[in-house]
């Protein structure tokens, strides 16, 4: 059967009538803050602190859009007689977002979790060149990234943390056998 002349036209303009009887949804974007999801993906923000200059984020870049400068610092030996050790100082780390894709390889190649994923999204500039950001402003949007997702309840606690608590409870009882003064077995 051959379509009737007109009915896409008619099909279009049903479309079209439907849509201006709803009623409008405007964000206001400025003044209200958007919703976003928890784990949105917005700017790469860096740990400093975990960051040993192993170049691996850089070389596996598709962009190569991140630029690291270090320098090597010789370390004392912490044993008398022990020999001195170098290690790695990061001089520079930075990002060019006029390049990223944000296809998030560098945050996985880390091995040592320095990069993560801040959902902040307001880092726009009006020059170009102004969009390679320094490792203080990428530790900034850090502190911006949320927590990571609560483990399964039946899992059980990370070694990392189980030492910490137990740490932490062997220094807070030591604490307070300081402050209690001796205890009844020392008065005997």
């Amino acid at each position: 059967m051959a379509p009737v002349p007109g009915s896409g036209l008619a099909k279009g303009l049903a479309v079209t009538l439907r849509t201006m009887t709803k009623k409008t949804v405007t964000q206001q974007y400025p003044d209200a803050q958007p919703d976003l999801p928890p784990r949105t993906r917005g700017v790469i923000g860096l740990f400093e602190e975990n960051c040993t200059v192993c170049m691996l984020c850089a070389r596996e870049c598709p962009d190569w859009c991140i630029y690291i400068d270090s320098h090597k610092e010789t370390v004392p030996a912490a044993t008398p007689g022990g020999r001195d050790r170098s290690r790695n100082v990061l001089d520079r780390f930075a990002i060019d977002f006029a390049l990223c894709m944000y296809c998030g390889i560098c945050i996985e190649v880390c091995p040592f979790d320095a990069l993560f994923w801040s959902p902040e999204f307001e880092y726009a500039e009006t020059d170009i060149r102004d969009l390679t950001h320094e490792r203080d402003k990428l530790r900034e949007w850090m502190w911006t990234v949320p927590a990571p997702p609560a483990l399964d309840p039946g899992a059980e606690e990370p070694k990392e943390l189980a030492a910490a608590r137990k740490a932490a409870d062997k220094l807070a009882a030591q604490q307070q056998q300081e402050t209690d003064g001796p205890g009844e077995e020392d008065r005997t």
